[in-house]
Parts: structure tokens; C-alpha cells; sequence
């Protein structure tokens, strides 16, 4: 898969395009995206994903609280793995959402996509204050030699229903109920930075995770069972997300991993963190020596559900 911001002047072949943020990459859009695919591949066209960063609502809104399933990297990770041809991010500005919907088409779909075909939600809207719909679509696809393919409300809907419930399952901490409907784990990407090692102190270190993205969607508080890649190697642990209570008092919240089996430098690097199972909520303990018990005990648990997780 190719990645552009819009579609380099050499660029000449005939493109089918489907337009969306595509936050999670979820079993819904998946379902679009292979549609596209194969659309593409029996219609002799490159498959192309217009999608757009910052999300929309971050500028027109300046939402800061807006939080997305993915960062616009992992995002084109997944993306990636589905065999889509191109991604095209292109930036969203105020200036960029002031273009009227016949601008849309013939400076975008048109002239940098070179789109044949189009496939889109049947509530679609577009142009400058959303003021054009389908309907308008295939008009101007009339116009300009382009076809309209409509993606069906109960499919729409798919999509919608997903990605409220992966959010919600999230916010609530049920990583399975969110797995599920991604038809994949969640993942979160972070590098990897000096903490304070109190990990040490309890016979469990830690690597400190820093997240840059602050729209990033991080899970509710507690402690996980994880699994990463380092140097092509599937490596296992469990991962604290919250405050620390027991042994930390500065109320700010930390992304801790702890990994099995594995004792070499990860300073710096960064991780790619796939959540598979939460195992707890993150609680204060009388005394670290009670912490330290809890914290056997997790690792336990998580050496168990690994176990089951290989023989699947």
C-alpha cells in the first residue's frame, strides 16, 4: 500500500475510492474496504481510502476532547493489512472545508484521485457545511463520467453500532467486547521512557509507556494482559494502566508493561502493545508487600489465560 497526501502528478491510473475516517479499522469497515478491494481488482482499477487527519471535529470544533480508536499510524498499519492499493490522508483545514461540493469532486475525486468509481453510505455528506448528499454525488458523477456505488443503511448502521460499542466496551474496560467488534485486538502505540522504577522496588520492572497522541482512546484504569512484538519476537506480559496508589501519590496516570521472560534494553524503542484480557481494576493496597502479592497473583492469571491463548 502506497501513502500520499494526494495522488503525485505521475499517478495515472483510474482509481474506485471510498471516503471516511475509518476510526478502529473495525469488522464494519473491513466489510467496506474488501468491497472496494475486490471492486477494484475486477474492474482493473487501484483500490484508494480517502480519509482525513486532524479529524474533522478537532478543527472546525477545536474538540480537544475527541478520543479515537486509533492514531492516524496505526490507522495505516491496519489499513495496510487489508490490501488496499493507496491511502490517501489528506490534511484537513478550515480552508480545506470550505470547498463546495463541486470542488470536492473535480479538484479531489476528480483531478487527483482520478476516480471512475465511488463507494459510499447512503448518508453521505459533503462539501462546504455538509451540504451535499448521495444524491448530489450522482449527479456530478453524471457529470464527470463516475459511478456511485451506495452502501446500504443496515451496513451503515454496522459501522455506526461497532464503533459506539468498541468505545463504550473500552470505557468500561471490557477488552473483549471491544476485540470482538474490531475483528481485532486493540492495540496502543508508545515509546517506550524513563519512569520512576518503582517497578523494580516491588520485583516487577517496568517499561514506561508514553502515548504522544493526547486524542488517542486510552482503556479504563486497571491492569491487562498484553502481548507486543521486539526484534520480531512475540513477547507476553501484563500492563498497568492508572495512578499507582499504593506507592505513588502524584494522581497522574501511567502506562506500565510489564513483560515475561525478557530482560533486554527496550529504552526508547517503540511498542506496538496488543491488549488481550483485563485482568482487574487498578486498587490501593494496605502495604506493598500486599501489592506485591496481588501483583504474583496477576502474573499467574495471565500465565494461565497465555497458556489457553497458544492453544487456541
Amino acid at each position: 500500500m502506497k501513502i500520499f497526501d494526494s495522488l503525485p502528478a505521475d499517478f495515472n491510473s483510474k482509481t474506485v475510492v471510498t471516503i471516511g475516517t475509518f476510526d478502529g479499522v473495525h469488522i464494519g469497515h473491513k466489510k467496506i474496504i474488501e468491497r472496494l478491494v475486490n471492486t477494484a481488482k475486477k474492474s482493473n482499477l487501484k483500490s484508494v481510502v480517502l480519509t482525513f487527519f486532524p479529524h474533522p471535529r478537532m478543527v472546525l470544533q477545536k474538540d480537544a476532547n475527541i478520543k479515537l480508536l486509533n492514531t492516524i499510524e496505526e490507522r495505516s498499519n491496519i489499513l495496510d493489512q487489508l490490501g488496499l492499493d493507496v491511502l490517501v490522508i489528506k490534511k484537513f483545514t478550515k480552508e480545506f472545508s470550505r470547498l463546495t461540493a463541486e470542488e470536492f469532486v473535480s479538484e479531489i475525486l476528480i483531478k487527483q484521485l482520478h476516480a471512475k468509481k465511488i463507494i459510499i453510505g447512503y448518508d453521505h455528506h459533503f462539501g462546504r457545511n455538509r451540504s451535499a448528499n448521495i444524491d448530489d454525488l450522482k449527479a456530478f458523477g453524471k457529470q464527470y463520467d463516475f459511478e456511485v456505488e451506495e452502501i446500504s443503511a443496515q451496513d451503515i448502521n454496522d459501522v455506526s453500532v461497532s464503533s459506539t460499542k468498541i468505545r463504550n466496551a473500552l470505557v468500561d474496560g471490557d477488552i473483549k467486547t471491544a476485540n470482538k467488534y474490531l475483528g481485532n485486538n486493540f492495540i496502543i502505540t508508545g515509546k517506550v521512557v524513563k519512569g520512576k522504577g518503582l517497578g523494580n522496588t516491588l520485583g516487577f520492572p517496568t517499561a514506561n509507556i508514553n502515548i504522544k497522541e493526547s486524542y488517542k482512546l486510552i482503556p479504563k484504569q486497571g491492569v491487562y494482559i498484553v502481548k507486543t512484538t521486539i526484534n520480531n519476537q512475540e513477547v507476553f506480559g501484563m500492563m498497568n494502566i492508572g495512578l499507582n496508589p499504593t506507592i505513588d501519590s502524584n494522581n497522574k496516570q501511567t502506562i506500565e508493561i510489564h513483560l515475561f521472560n525478557f530482560n533486554e534494553t527496550i529504552y526508547r524503542k517503540t511498542l506496538t502493545i496488543e491488549l488481550l484480557d483485563r485482568i482487574r481494576d487498578e486498587q490501593k493496597f494496605d502495604s506493598v508487600e500486599t501489592l506485591k502479592i496481588q501483583l504474583q497473583k496477576d502474573k499467574e492469571t495471565s500465565l494461565n489465560f497465555i497458556e489457553k491463548y497458544h492453544a487456541k
